[in-house]
């Protein structure tokens, strides 16, 4: 008996070491990306919610809701998945050539979660691109549901504006970034992850880093950062950069890209200042009662989308990645369910499918009848 046992410590404390080695190797490879330094940081360190080298949000946001353990949120996120977490068969993808889509055409197309191509007044804008396989530093983990098309890298056009809203994984996906980045004219982004994008070889001319109110013209495009309630971090510590949505506006259309965020206050207030939208693209996905105030409910969403005065909500941030315990499907019946119940126009559109944001567009529910 002692033998065995003295066999199994052996083999626990190699476990150990390897495990060890692994994180360690991990936490020092590029991915990980970099903290802010020098005067990018000397710039973070004048705005009034970056205290004690992190950034805050506007209102108090808990990352798990008041009475609830993190022991309790692992457990439930581990062992309470739904059956139907990840679909059954490969979802249905529509295959657009993207680099044939004639560039005076103002167009959004999906790739699922949270990455899409617009096209706005000839300019062609890339958000949040996620096309590996994961969205987690360890493949194989978080991975993404089967496709019947998978769009990659090298099925766009050359970007005039790259827009990443935050740091996380499941929005700014280091191999994608790697394979893009040359054909990226400039990036718009949340100050701070421009920290990454430098040590990753794009040149910091071309970074566009906004703090909340910020805004950036680029050629007839204006972008401002808006607060989003949410977090951000690629590693161990958080919130070591800002995390964002957008307003984007041409002569022609005022758009509004969520990012992440929890419901709260600031979807009215910035309604009010940069509102109406022709357009919110809102997250909805993802979600659990454990962590509510740092991602929408799906029918909080058509609640931000009245606050922001927009004319129509296109969902995201679903449909690609297990990163809750809902049934893969379950974001887009309960937001439609919603859009119904108060006569709100809701933009479904198939993943690769084409929309013209300036004109009539037909949307199916797609995801009726696939387990």
């Amino acid at each position: 008996m002692k033998k065995i046992l003295k066999v199994f410590m052996y083999i626990l404390i190699a476990l150990i070491l390897i495990i060890g080695i692994a994180v360690f190797l991990l936490s020092r490879s590029d991915q990980m990306g970099s903290l802010a330094h020098g005067e990018r940081l000397k710039r973070m360190q004048t705005i009034s919610t970056y205290k004690n080298g992190v950034f805050e949000n506007l209102e108090l946001t808990p990352a798990i809701k008041e009475g609830v353990s993190q022991i309790s949120v692992f457990s439930y996120f581990f062992f309470g998945k739904d059956k139907r977490n990840v679909p059954s068969k490969p979802l249905p993808v529509q295959v657009t050539d993207l680099k044939s889509i004639p560039l005076h055409e103002n167009v959004y197309v999906w790739f699922g979660h949270s990455s899409y191509y617009l096209q706005l007044d000839g300019k062609r804008i890339l958000v949040d691109p996620v096309f590996s396989n994961h969205a987690s530093p360890v493949p194989g983990s978080v991975k993404a549901f089967p496709m019947s098309h998978s769009y990659k890298a090298e099925d766009f056009p050359d970007i005039d504006i790259l827009i990443l809203t935050h740091d996380h994984w499941d929005h700014l996906d280091y191999p994608t970034f790697l394979k893009i980045k040359d054909n990226v004219q400039d990036i718009v982004t949340s100050i701070g992850v421009g920290a990454h994008l430098e040590k990753w070889g794009y040149p910091v001319e071309h970074i566009h880093e906004l703090y909340w109110g910020e805004k950036v013209a680029i050629d007839n495009l204006d972008f401002t950062a808006t607060p989003a309630r949410h977090f951000s971090g690629r590693w161990l510590k958080r919130n070591t950069s800002l995390w964002s949505s957008f307003v984007v506006q041409s002569d022609s259309l005022r758009l509004y890209l969520g990012g992440d965020s929890g419901y709260g206050k600031h979807f009215k207030e910035i309604g009010e200042k940069y509102g109406p939208f022709d357009l919110a693209i809102l997250e909805n996905g993802q979600y659990n009662e454990y962590w509510k105030y740092i991602h929408l409910m799906p029918e909080e969403a058509i609640s931000a989308a009245r606050d922001l005065q927009a004319r129509s909500v296109i969902p995201v941030h679903n449909s690609k990645f297990p990163l809750a315990n809902h049934s893969w499907d379950e974001p887009l019946l309960r937001i439609s369910k919603e859009a119904k119940n108060n006569n709100y126009p809701l933009w479904t559109p198939q993943m690769g499918q084409l929309i013209y944001l300036d004109k009539p567009n037909e949307f199916k529910e797609w995801w009726l009848g696939i387990d």
